[in-house]
């Protein structure tokens, strides 16, 4: 994609820009090259460190295990099927001129924020080792972000638009995102599709095998589409606020991020409400949480750098919103 300055890459009016955008709303997110980047796995050297604490010295969250329904889907299978879907995604978005490229300063933004999200993942999924972490921008009015299986990231402008969303906000979303990933709610979901389509006979002889056969591999197709229960968004708004506070970034910011998310409705939800618990059960949730994760964020290094706010996006026949 040609480089053009950065107020006329997107265009707003193309709606719906991708017609496999994420139902869910903001939670999923591969490729090397062109626009997109890579996230090293060597910026886990933090999170490695945080795994070898024994289990009672752990402070934070409490969210229990992992669901046994992953176990009847391949990590292996899940993430590659992410990652093709990613990067189709990417192509589309391409094609249109709607992806940022890396000089844009809101995906410099998104990137120095996962930048310091990422090396805390580890301890909640082992397998984020190696993931190719991967951060882009998409250029859509829609209130939406996700991270795919894989730690594949796309936020769309227009969360960071029309909520003007500061750093210690995007880092809620993207907390909750990575969650989504981390505490493999996409494997979970396709699990628990597998075990009704196979029957409930045929669990006890597939659990633990870690793959359930080619059947299932139709079933990747599923992860832009995927609806995650409400149980899924409340675990994920923890362990999201988690990983932000031990970022750096302030975790009461997850009170004034679902604020704005309830104005934005105005009567008419958008697509991410209608699986995600109401605004203020989970501002109760978290507000009842943040106790869990001050003293992390009191002592966690602090961004060295904070960013402006997205700007309107800008029409290709036109002037910017707003204007």
């Amino acid at each position: 994609m040609s480089q053009r300055p950065d107020s006329t890459i997107f265009d707003p009016a193309a709606e719906p820009l991708l017609p496999s955008a994420p139902r869910h709303g903001f939670g999923q997110c591969a490729c090397h090259g062109g626009p997109t980047r890579r996230l090293f796995s060597g910026l886990l050297i933090g999170g490695a460190a945080l795994a070898s604490l024994p289990a009672l010295a752990r402070e934070g969250v409490e969210v229990g295990e992992n669901s046994k329904f992953t176990k009847l889907v391949s990590a292996e299978q899940v993430e590659a099927a992410a990652q093709q879907q990613y990067q189709q995604m990417l192509r589309q978005a391409a094609q249109q001129r709607a992806l940022a490229p890396p000089t844009h300063p809101q995906v410099q933004r998104l990137r120095a924020i996962a930048d310091r999200i990422i090396p805390f993942a580890q301890p909640w999924n082992e397998r984020a080792r190696s993931w190719r972490w991967e951060v882009n921008l998409i250029g859509s009015p829609q209130l939406n972000a996700f991270c795919m299986p894989g730690g594949k990231i796309a936020f769309y402008y227009g969360i960071l638009d029309k909520l003007q969303l500061n750093d210690d906000e995007v880092a809620m979303v993207m907390g909750h995102e990575v969650a989504h990933a981390l505490r493999e709610h996409a494997r979970e979901r396709m699990g628990k599709t597998a075990a009704t389509r196979l029957g409930a006979g045929l669990i006890s002889s597939l659990l633990g095998l870690g793959n359930v056969g080619d059947s299932l591999l139709s079933m990747g197709s599923q992860l832009l589409t995927l609806e995650f229960s409400r149980s899924d968004e409340s675990e994920a708004d923890l362990v999201g606020m988690e990983l932000a506070a031990r970022a750096g970034y302030n975790p009461e910011a997850g009170v004034s991020l679902w604020q704005k998310m309830g104005a934005a409705s105005k009567g008419a939800p958008p697509q991410w409400l209608s699986t995600h618990p109401a605004g203020p059960t989970r501002i109760k949730d978290i507000e009842a949480n943040l106790p869990k994760v001050q003293a992390l964020y009191q002592r966690a290094d602090k961004p060295p750098q904070r960013f402006e706010p997205a700007k309107p996006l800008r029409r290709k026949d036109g002037p910017s919103e707003g204007q």
